[in-house]
């Protein structure tokens, strides 16, 4: 973020001169393309409104974010947890005053549920980085979540054990009672609104969990859904993920994280999002790899002959992210259809079913709980 004279993004360059990829950073669906969305209204009870502060970098984005949240009430920007009084904008881009640009967000969680903030919260930053989003650089661009009741230190652990399962490493995001908040200058409020082509390091497309379906597609929508550029999919995957997605790679049989899972959710493309499989049409075949028996719909699929390795075999790749995925074989269990889809680990993610609302599979759901 920078204003003119003044040099918060002094620092915004790595070595050579160039910012590392990050992968939100708005490309996919701007601000004034998520307003347009037919958001889902929600009645908001200003009786019974919540707080909860978002530390996510520059906070102009995370404002504009969250402020579309169907059942948010209202956002500020503002500092959190410093160490001096009624700071102002320069003497928090110095970086010596301990304050985090961050956002209040006042809701109703009759009508949104905190879960649901938190998920889209993750959904906007990089878990990892310390001190850093997109091009900004500095302590008061650190990540994290401050919250004001007791109450809500339990929800909001779980919210962090399932990020931090789902990124396989230690989040650098801090998780703290609110010491202090002071609202940012005026300026700074409603920022996108008032500067259109304002700077924004992220990405709205996650908004679209709330859109209005009326096509009745719902999560299975293929527009929700968007394949990342080469850097910033060599950014977001691991190795392996990349190796078996883009090259059409193979990992070794039972060293996936997901052969042996029995837990209830969706597996989702790890490229895109999309969702793939469910849990309840996944078995045990003893070939070491997760096997499903079908797609969670056949359209998510996309099947192409396979004559790599003098075998003569069809392979399964996503329909979004054109992910490798695996293959499909004809020895599945022939009660289900007879077929066995034969996927990699690698290309999946696992979203447990009591993650599946706070990540926008909700209409999801029954395809899950009614095997179960």
């Amino acid at each position: 973020m920078a204003l003119v004279g003044l040099s918060c993004t002094s620092q915004n360059t790595g070595e050579g001169g160039s910012a590392p990829m990050f992968a939100n950073l708005g490309n996919d669906l701007t601000y004034n393309e998520a307003k347009a969305l037919p958001l889902e209204h929600a009645d908001i009870d200003r009786n019974n409104l919540h707080e909860v502060y978002f530390a996510g970098g520059c906070f102009w984005g995370v404002d504009a974010y969250f402020s579309l949240v169907p059942g948010v009430a209202d956002t500020v920007s503002g500092y959190a947890n410093g160490t001096t009084e009624n700071p102002t904008y320069q003497e928090v881009c110095r970086g010596n005053t301990g304050f985090a640009e961050t956002v209040r967000v006042r809701y109703d969680p009759s009508a949104v549920s905190l879960e649901t903030l938190v998920g889209q919260y993750f959904g906007l930053v990089d878990p990892l980085s310390e001190n850093r989003q997109g091009n900004d650089v500095g302590t008061q661009y650190r990540t994290g979540v401050y919250y004001t009741d007791e109450a809500d230190r339990s929800a909001l652990e779980k919210a962090f054990e399932s990020e931090e399962a789902n990124v396989g490493q230690n989040l650098a995001v801090e998780l703290e009672p609110l010491a202090n908040f002071y609202e940012a200058e005026e300026y700074h409020q409603d920022y996108l609104d008032k500067n259109p082509t304002g700077y924004c390091h992220i990405g709205f497309s996650g908004l679209k969990a709330f859109a209005d379906d009326a096509g009745g597609k719902g999560s299975l929508d293929p527009t929700r859904y968007q394949k990342l550029d080469d850097p910033a999919l060599r950014y977001q995957l691991t190795k392996e993920q990349y190796d078996v997605t883009q090259n059409a790679g193979t990992e070794r049989a039972y060293t996936g994280a997901y052969h042996d899972n029995h837990e209830q959710g969706i597996y989702v493309d790890v490229a895109t999002g999309e969702p793939l499989f469910s849990s309840a049409d996944k078995f045990d075949s003893g070939t070491g790899w997760p096997s499903f028996t079908k797609p969670i719909d056949p359209d998510v699929v996309v099947k192409r002959e396979d004559g790599s390795y003098g075998m003569n075999r069809t392979e399964v790749s996503s329909r979004v992210g054109d992910s490798h995925l695996g293959h499909v074989f004809t020895d599945g269990p022939a009660d289900k259809g007879g077929l066995r889809y034969c996927i990699n680990s690698a290309s999946l993610r696992f979203v447990p079913l009591a993650d599946m609302d706070a990540e926008g599979y909700g209409d999801l759901k029954p395809l899950v709980e009614d095997a179960g």
